[in-house]
């Protein structure tokens, strides 16, 4: 298998009504299949790159592991598509509750649909964290700037971990939620402190997208695209400043907005 984050692929391009041969550069598409204790877990697909991350977070995200310690060893077959995690309590505990849904209240406020594993890992958000309306701007230029593979494809997305003047790490993948859960697999893996992070997203804020958030822990999340409306509900109940449509100098404060400051 060819394990490159894209592929070339020889096309016929059209421009002005003008006909030409040209090779263009394809995102890479990964199938990874995930065995947690010699079971299987669940199916992904993905970039192929941060693998080890990528699974750190996804475990981390649906509740399987609370820190990644818990994870006695962990291999990536790439060949053959397939990561195989052991961790330290029977999976068979918990192998179903990822799946299941639960009706229930967030916070004592809005009464919502989650996945048990969400109600046991999405957390309230007390972040004393500010930003100004400029480095809102600064960091989503400099993350569109660091996208090599997006300007080169057109075919992922990307999220990074910042503090409001600089940004520490950035990860891409075809998945928008693949891009966070490698994130938050960094962050866990380094134990990299949160309480001066926010979150830079290229992709649409879902309740999905903010509930991992939530669980990551950032109280302040950056995205140029736009939010849904679970998802505002969901960041106003767990204490997440969302700002969308950061494009042409222009931007969308949507919750808290006590941590977005206007001086430059």
């Amino acid at each position: 298998m060819n394990n490159s984050t894209q592929f070339g692929w020889e096309i016929i391009r059209f421009d002005g009504g003008e006909r030409m041969n040209a090779e263009e550069e394809i995102a890479a598409e990964f199938p990874l299949t995930i065995m947690v204790n010699g079971e299987e877990f669940a199916t992904v697909v993905c970039s192929p790159t941060d693998l080890e991350e990528l699974l750190i977070g996804i475990l981390a995200s649906e509740g399987i592991i609370r820190n990644w310690q818990e994870i006695n060893s962990l291999h990536v077959d790439k060949e053959l598509g397939f990561a195989y995690v052991e961790i330290d309590r029977p999976f068979n505990e918990i192998q179903y509750e990822h799946s299941k849904r639960f009706i229930g209240s967030c916070c004592g406020k809005s009464r919502q649909f989650y996945f048990k594993s969400d109600v046991k890992t999405a957390k309230t958000i007390a972040s004393r964290l500010s930003i100004t309306v400029g480095q809102c701007f600064e960091l989503m230029k400099q993350l569109q700037e660091q996208s090599e593979q997006f300007q080169r494809t057109g075919g992922v997305h990307n999220a990074a971990l910042c503090t409001p003047t600089e940004m520490i790490s950035i990860r891409t993948d075809i998945g928008r939620h693949n891009a966070l859960d490698k994130i938050y697999g960094h962050i866990l893996q380094d134990r990299i402190p949160l309480h001066d992070k926010l979150i830079v997203f290229s992709g649409r804020i879902s309740s999905e997208v903010l509930l991992k958030i939530s669980k990551i822990g950032a109280g302040i999340l950056i995205s140029k695209s736009a939010p849904t409306d679970l998802a505002l509900k969901l960041a106003n109940d767990l204490g997440i400043t969302t700002v969308g449509f950061v494009r042409d100098n222009k931007m969308n404060v949507y919750t808290h907005p006590h941590r977005i400051v206007e001086a430059n």
